[in-house]
């Protein structure tokens, strides 16, 4: 984990915060990948994901983060907006991530919803370093919610790339058809998307012909409710620990319980923190991160959100 500090907090649009956070001991904190995540620990038992902003680098003296008010934040982006301030102290994790940018695509199209932009316009600048053509299409409720709209039209304007609009207050709700837009692409381009849930499935829906790997998404949230029936035991391998798991409480709820140490942030299984091996038993997937390989598979599990299909599941915790 790495200690560090807001240098600064600016509004980069209507309801979001921009944070720049320096490293602590300054010392220059860790390279990152375009489309990299840091997991932040905003207070005791409160850890939130946020895509990194920016020029992808290998030693920078700074990360950014934008953060949007959720209406219905469970406290993360509410603690970010109410009690982070300038001089605030921070522990994050080293970048890591999923949604990673394929730099040797002839081509690559990136669509964005809302505050899914962060992870998109740090593609956009490292397309742009390597001189690699792309698109953004960049969907948003009004010009004054779109952040980072100048950086984007700088860059476009000055012709690294393409950048297209669409304001909901302008031109209508669900102005950017992405069924359309997929179908228009020539050659064998690599598309991104990451926004609310309704463009993702939209995005799924309009890539399912495409090849696997061409098709790059990320989410804010799980597809599913996480697993919390209950009336299953949970035996902890290297601890010793039988728990019973309770209903309405989750794998990860009893682990934290029962003093363990895990991993975790999004608790909603779209981050892959709490991967966990499984070691007996029929895990009930409800995570977005495991291929269809890794489910059927059954030996890994994010215990934030699945449950089991059984009785019985053995943990290498």
């Amino acid at each position: 984990m790495i200690e560090t500090f807001v240098r600064n907090t600016v509004r980069a649009a209507e309801s979001v915060r921009l944070l720049e956070l320096g490293p602590a001991d300054g010392i220059p904190l860790p390279g990152f990948g375009a489309g990299d995540h840091i997991d932040v620990t905003l207070a005791p038992g409160l850890t939130r994901s946020y895509s990194l902003v920016g020029t992808p680098e290998r030693d920078p003296s700074s990360y950014r983060i934008a953060v949007a008010l959720d209406p219905e934040s469970r406290g993360g982006s509410r603690a970010v907006h109410e009690s982070v301030h300038t001089g605030s102290r921070l522990v994050i994790s080293e970048p890591a991530g999923g949604f990673r940018l394929m730099e040797s695509a002839p081509h690559s199209v990136l669509i964005a919803g809302g505050i899914g932009i962060t992870p998109i316009l740090s593609m956009a600048r490292r397309l742009t370093q390597l001189e690699a053509p792309w698109e953004v299409h960049y969907a948003a409720r009004s010009r004054h919610a779109a952040a980072f709209l100048p950086e984007l039209s700088a860059l476009a304007d000055s012709g690294a790339g393409g950048l297209r609009t669409y304001f909901a207050d302008e031109d209508g709700p669900r102005a950017l058809k992405i069924a359309s837009l997929v179908a228009d692409t020539s050659g064998e381009p690599h598309l991104y998307c990451c926004g609310p849930a309704s463009m993702l499935a939209d995005f799924e829906e309009a890539t399912r012909g495409l090849g696997p790997d061409r098709v790059h998404l990320e989410r804010f949230r799980g597809d599913l409710p996480p697993a919390v029936d209950g009336g299953f035991t949970v035996e902890l391998a290297r601890s010793g620990k039988a728990l019973g798991i309770a209903p309405g409480a989750t794998i990860l709820d009893a682990v934290l319980d029962a003093g363990v140490d895990v991993d975790f942030s999004c608790m909603e299984g779209i981050c892959g923190s709490c991967r966990t091996r499984v070691l007996a038993g029929e895990p009930e997937h409800r995570d977005t991160v495991l291929s269809a390989e890794e489910r059927a598979a059954g030996d890994t599990m994010m215990i934030c959100c699945s449950g089991t299909k059984g009785t019985r599941l053995v943990l290498d915790l």
